[in-house]
This record gives structure tokens, sequence and C-alpha cells, in this order.
């Protein structure tokens, strides 16, 4: 059985979507951006700052679910501009335990609301 994660800790969807979704311990995150949960717009201070608060929205949600980032077993790294990579690895880098997880980046035409970053996750959740 699918159940649903929800945070007030990470933005609302905008859409017909959950935050996450776990079943069986495996939680599947929706991408986050650098959208602030308390005021709902995207953070000031370019692409560092949206990656900082993108990476925060996922810890958000996955706190939620009863897990981590260290729980985290891939990640996939959406960029608006693959010249941004280097300033988002450096921040990811700091953000994601040892061993990172497994992941694939990608430059897309467009991200939502503008964003320059999006990151989407899967973990397993440990067991109680």
């Amino acid at each position: 059985m699918k159940r649903r994660i929800d945070t007030d800790l990470a933005p609302r969807p905008v859409g017909p979507y959950s935050q996450a979704i776990e079943v069986d311990g495996w939680v599947w995150c929706a991408g986050q951006i650098g959208v602030d949960p308390s005021s709902g717009r995207l953070v000031d201070g370019g692409v560092a700052a949206e990656a900082e608060r993108a990476l925060r929205n996922l810890e958000s949600v996955l706190d939620a679910a009863g897990a981590t980032m260290a729980d985290v077993v891939k990640t996939t790294v959406f960029l608006a501009d693959i010249a941004d990579f280097a300033t988002v690895n450096e921040i990811y880098a700091r953000v994601v335990p040892d061993p990172a997880p497994a992941r694939s980046t990608f430059a897309v035409a467009a991200l939502p609301r503008g964003a320059r970053v999006e990151i989407e996750a899967v973990a397993r959740a440990p067991r109680p």
C-alpha cells in the first residue's frame, strides 16, 4: 500500500502530485526547487541559493518519511543551464553524505517557476 508523505516544511505541490510516496520503506520524492515554503517564492541569490534551498526542502520531505539524506540511493538533478554544474555540485557535495547516492544530472530547456535547479530522490527509509 502506498502512503503519501506531506510536510509544511517543504513547498506544497502546485499540481496533482505528492511531495513523496512511500511503499514498503522505499520513498520516491518529487523534485524540489529552491522555493521557500514559508513565502512560496523562489529564493534570491542565484543557482547556489536555489540549490541549497532545494536540498533543504528535500531533507524536509525525507524527514517526514522517516528518512535522511544518508538513506538516499539515487538522485536526479535537473539544471536550466549545464554551466551551473560545478556550482550545484559543490553545494550538493556539502549536503550528501558518503557514500554518495547514484546520480544523474541533465540540462533541461526550462524548470517550473523559472528555477535554475531541481533535485529529486529515491530513498530506503530505515525499518523500525
